[in-house]
């Protein structure tokens, strides 16, 4: 690598560029005159006035690491005047604070101004802007929020602290855990909620809810198709030609056959061949009894009729008012249960359909 001269323009360029007075933004910069947003500011007009990070950390003392936390931070609190925030915040980001709205980066910008009203509400220092960021982003992956939860900063905290604590058996680890969502909880439903996981460690171990046995198609050979069949040679050609075309819809390619029967062609795993009385059924993951997935997603559940017999680790389908219900019993039930979940099968993922039939494409 080249190193660069001090007398080379790239390290000190035109001392006026165009609307940019260099010597006045550097004199800002040595004598740390004004607040953190200007220093970022003009860190920004230096940059692109053509002075590298390395020029301007020997004309100022500005280290580049600070540079780059200034400027995204001065940024940072531009989007938040364009949102609008309190006084509070504005005084406290116009004094310090660019580390902790550094972290704020990777939100929107109605997430941010949320965020920062929150980090100013509880006082948080850059580690604590840092983990109301994270949990604010994983929570706005979601599809919709958990139940309990709202979109609240606070609530993305807590919840995040709430799924941790669910997953601990140790009490004490358990307990720090449910402490710490109960710090950060926003709303009375949130609170409510982790104040469950509190009274279930007082009353000793309790018995989980299982996980569902979901599969994801990801093979081009584990997504097969069905072919119809026009008869046999010799085959006349118009019997070939007037045949009817099988036409395949949705994530999983159903075929409609005779417009009543719907058929679907599933690999031949362990578990379905081993199924006596095998049905389908088409839903989506919101309409589980549990929360499994960030995002809703067309499913497609695979029941057993013939197995009948209860059992804690697994879901069955029973009969509600004359409606298919799926239910989880930790004990025994009293309900007659109409058949076992052996299966609940994922679509094979697309990220481009029209990319994925054009071979060449993808090769080049």
């Amino acid at each position: 690598m080249t190193e660069i001269s001090p007398g080379t323009p790239e390290h000190h360029p035109q001392a006026d560029s165009g609307d940019v007075n260099v010597k006045e933004l550097l004199l800002l910069l040595r004598r740390k005159e004004s607040n953190w947003v200007e220093w970022g500011q003009a860190c920004q007009q230096l940059q692109k006035a053509g002075y590298s990070s390395q020029a301007i950390f020997e004309e100022t003392g500005f280290e580049p690491i600070q540079q780059n936390q200034v400027i995204v931070a001065s940024q940072v609190y531009a989007t938040l005047e364009k949102v609008g925030i309190s006084d509070a915040v504005r005084s406290r980001f116009e004094r310090t604070g660019s580390d902790s709205l550094y972290e704020l980066r990777i939100l929107t910008q109605p997430e941010r101004a949320a965020a920062a009203e929150f980090i100013v509400a509880r006082n948080l220092d850059s580690e604590g802007a840092r983990e109301v960021a994270k949990a604010v982003k994983e929570f706005s992956r979601r599809g919709s929020p958990p139940q309990g939860f709202s979109n609240h900063p606070g609530d993305a905290v807590a919840y995040g602290y709430w799924r941790s604590a669910r997953e601990h058996n140790d009490l004490q680890e358990r307990s720090r855990l449910i402490a710490r969502a109960l710090m950060f909880a926003h709303t009375q439903a949130a609170r409510q909620q982790i104040e469950k996981l509190l009274t279930e460690s007082v009353g000793g171990k309790q018995r989980h809810a299982p996980r569902f046995p979901f599969y994801r198609l990801e093979a081009e050979e584990g997504v097969p198709r069905l072919v119809p069949v026009a008869g046999q040679l010799p085959l006349k050609t118009n019997d070939l030609k007037d045949f009817p075309t099988l036409n395949s819809s949705g994530a999983f390619q159903l075929v409609e056959v005779s417009g009543k029967q719907i058929l679907m062609a599933i690999p031949g795993w362990q578990v379905i061949l081993q199924a006596q009385d095998l049905v389908g059924i088409l839903c989506n993951t919101s309409q589980l009894p549990t929360q499994t997935t960030d995002k809703p997603e067309d499913i497609l559940l695979l029941i057993d009729r013939i197995q009948q017999e209860w059992d804690a680790e697994s879901y069955f389908v029973v009969d509600q008012a004359g409606q298919i219900e799926i239910k989880w019993f930790p004990d025994a039930p009293d309900t007659t249960l109409l058949g076992r979940i052996i299966l609940v099968l994922r679509p094979k993922k697309i990220l481009d359909e029209a990319l994925s039939r054009d071979v060449w494409q993808i090769d080049e």
